[in-house]
């Protein structure tokens, strides 16, 4: 099981800041949204030559344009690329020719995706790497979270790892690891804390623990 630190709210100076806190207790760092429409994709380069020793997600949410939107990812340095759960089969299929290609990985955002069950079977089928539950910040403002739906697609996806996101925070990380996600992936868990590096060691520890057990 891996802990993925998803950063939203900051600019490469801050990002690298961060996550040189807390880069021991993390496998993955993600590039967020908001940081790739503000800095571009300079943000995942910088980021990927100052902490070579860790994996970087760029998370592009890729709608259209599957296979060149990888390319230009794994240009920069990403291992890992984001794209749509309810984009259509080919944009998925081109995402991960390229990311074969590329020698880089996909990660299947399924936020906002109506039936779960079903278009995880599908998207699993299509030779991706990750797929993720993802409830979103807007949902979470109204008290959702991603757990049952984690359930719901460990049932069915069999190739696939599974991640899952989306306001996971040190007293909730227990429930999710019981649900052995491959991949749990926090922001404000961490980013929003007064000693990052410490919540990033117990979440460590949570992760790994269970692993081992």
């Amino acid at each position: 099981m891996e802990l993925q630190l998803a950063l939203d709210l900051v600019n490469i100076p801050e990002a690298k800041q961060v996550v040189k806190e807390v880069e021991e207790h993390i496998d993955i760092v993600e590039i967020g949204t908001p940081v790739v429409i503000n800095e571009g994709l300079r943000a995942v380069k910088e980021i990927k030559e100052a902490f070579p020793s860790l994996k970087v997600l760029a998370d592009l949410k890729i709608m259209d344009a599957g296979a060149y939107e990888v390319m230009k990812a794994s240009e920069a340095g990403a291992d890992i690329i984001t794209v749509l759960g309810a984009t259509d089969d080919s944009t998925i299929k081109g995402a991960v020719e390229e990311a074969k290609k590329q020698g880089v990985q996909i990660l299947i955002d399924m936020i906002n995706v109506k039936d779960l069950e079903q278009r995880a079977k599908e998207v699993d089928a299509l030779g991706v790497d990750y797929i993720c539950v993802h409830t979103g910040y807007d949902l979470q403002a109204e008290g959702e979270s991603p757990f049952e739906q984690l359930q719901t697609i460990k049932r069915v996806v069999k190739h696939a790892k599974t991640a899952v996101a989306g306001g996971i925070k040190l007293n909730t990380l227990p429930e999710v690891v019981q649900s052995q996600p491959d991949l749990v992936i926090v922001g404000g868990g961490i980013t929003g804390q007064q000693d990052k590096k410490a919540v990033a060691s117990e979440m460590q520890q949570l992760v790994k623990k269970k692993v081992l057990a």
